[in-house]
């Protein structure tokens, strides 16, 4: 299928300031949604004094942020190509703020578990951003829009951790929660007055039956994979789980193959193109998690080990922060690929670079400013690689179905993240050492997660390459975009 674009004449002139403007509110929601929701990593360890609970209780202030993100990025994403994305935008950011004022106002775990799973009903910010962009701007202009709006995710997880350092060692633990409000509403706030809503919809009913089950099976595969470490492999519970899976599953993927309105339309997901770039996301969720979980560990391990390089929480976010400036920075030299060679070209060059990245990491681990170095070039890969992801995707859907299917690329990247997360967890529970009664990681531990991260890398590469090339043909809109209409006449 064709890409839509508003029509050529349109992309002869220089785009409006208007939707310069726009540009950078999206992107900056991006970066506001990511430090959202990194903003709680500091205090994951003190919640259960700061709370009055179990440590195992007081993790699913994590786990339910991830399992309702998972659940909210397709959903949001179909709502939006039926009922208006800038809608489900707003929606979904005023989601972010009501969460952060209970968890601003919360000194026990139940409200704070709410909380934390109304922010992650905000994690569809990013493919809606994504869609809108595609729909209002001009052709030229798409491919480094969309990898500055993909590459705030990385810049809002690499601020998080060192402002959520600062904000604890020097205030209550509640100022982490009103600064998530307060950002919460500035980004309301530059939704409805720079971004317009879409006029390419799908219409027709929500398919309630469909998400249902996806929820339910996607629920049972994420609880299952990041909580089995904890609750046991072979436990009832984990095996329970994956039971419900192996039902649910494909007994929903029949059901979306015979409704006249799935959630999630099959048949066009298995086309070549976008199932192996979902696949292709799918690794790329593998890469990005490995070395947050690695190099952290390593940063902050005592000196005395022979490997740690015994840093503060503060300093190790610092040292952190840069790979999200570069993947913001890199994102226009990725965008001029993808416009001149194709955004296949960019996922492969990307995930290269990835991989290569990870086994300099690998060497790369007795310093500080090592580490920087090796994580910018991981950095790079992933900020060229991500950007050319929905690139891929909506070079093989209709506008109007493209926040759905953009929606569920990320969503294929959040299951990447978390089978990471568990694998990571597994590995670095059984390559221990003893350190005065303190089980820690080994540093070949360490170094077996920055080798899942070059497998990762690899992978994705493979997928890229399969991916069918294909020669985009501009076609005008079905409609041409009355928000792009509207945005040039500001």
């Amino acid at each position: 299928m064709s890409r839509t674009h508003p029509p050529a004449a349109r992309t002869q002139n220089s785009p409006p300031p208007r939707l310069d403007a726009m540009v950078a509110a999206l992107t900056l929601i991006g970066i506001i949604g990511a430090l959202t929701q990194t903003l709680v990593i500091p205090i994951v360890p003190l919640l259960p004094q700061l709370l009055d609970a179990k440590a195992s209780d007081t993790a699913w202030a994590v786990t339910a942020t991830l399992l309702c993100g998972a659940v909210a990025t397709p959903v949001t994403g179909r709502l939006g190509d039926m009922y208006g994305k800038r809608r489900m935008l707003l929606l979904g950011i005023c989601l972010m703020l009501v969460g952060s004022v209970v968890c601003a106002l919360s000194d026990s775990l139940p409200p704070m578990i709410v909380g934390r799973a109304l922010q992650g009903l905000a994690a569809g910010v990013v493919p809606l951003g994504v869609s809108i962009m595609r729909e209002v701007l001009p052709a030229e202009r798409l491919p480094a829009a969309m990898s500055a709006m993909v590459g705030s995710l990385g810049v809002g997880a690499a601020l998080g951790l060192p402002v959520s350092a600062v904000i604890v060692d020097n205030f209550d633990w509640h100022v982490l929660f009103w600064v998530s409000a307060v950002l919460s509403a500035v980004s309301a706030g530059l939704v409805v007055l720079l971004v317009p809503e879409s006029r390419a919809r799908t219409g027709g009913r929500f398919d309630l039956t469909g998400a249902a089950g996806m929820a339910l099976g996607l629920v049972c595969l994420l609880l299952a994979v990041s909580k089995g470490q904890d609750w046991g492999w072979g436990s009832g519970t984990v095996l329970s789980l994956f039971a419900v899976v192996v039902i649910v599953l494909p007994l929903w993927g029949w059901f979306q193959l015979r409704t006249p309105q799935p959630l999630v339309d099959l048949r066009t997901t298995a086309r070549p193109q976008i199932l192996l770039t979902n696949l292709a996301a799918l690794a790329l969720g593998l890469v990005l998690f490995s070395m947050n979980m690695a190099l952290p560990q390593l940063l902050q391990m005592p000196e005395a080990t022979g490997y740690g390089l015994g840093k503060s929480l503060i300093v190790t976010g610092l040292v952190m922060a840069p790979q999200g400036l570069v993947m913001m920075a890199v994102s226009p030299y990725g965008a001029r690929i993808t416009k001149s060679k194709g955004p296949k070209v960019t996922l492969m060059i990307g995930s290269a670079i990835v991989a290569v990245g990870y086994l300099i990491t690998m060497v790369m681990m007795s310093g500080v400013w090592q580490v920087i170095v090796a994580s910018c070039i991981v950095a790079t890969g992933v900020g060229f690689a991500y950007g050319a992801l929905p690139a891929l995707i909506m070079e093989a859907v209709p506008v109007s179905e493209t926040a759905a299917a953009n929606g569920l690329n990320a969503l294929m990247r959040s299951i990447g993240t978390t089978v990471s997360s568990a694998v990571a967890g597994l590995i670095l529970a059984h390559m221990t050492t003893d350190f005065h009664g303190v089980h820690i990681p080994t540093e070949n531990g360490l170094r077996a997660v920055l080798a899942l991260g070059v497998g990762a890398g690899v992978l994705t590469f493979t997928f890229a390459s399969l991916i069918p090339r294909r020669a985009p043909t501009e076609v005008p809109a079905p409609a041409e975009s009355a928000a792009a209409k509207a945005a040039g006449a500001e």
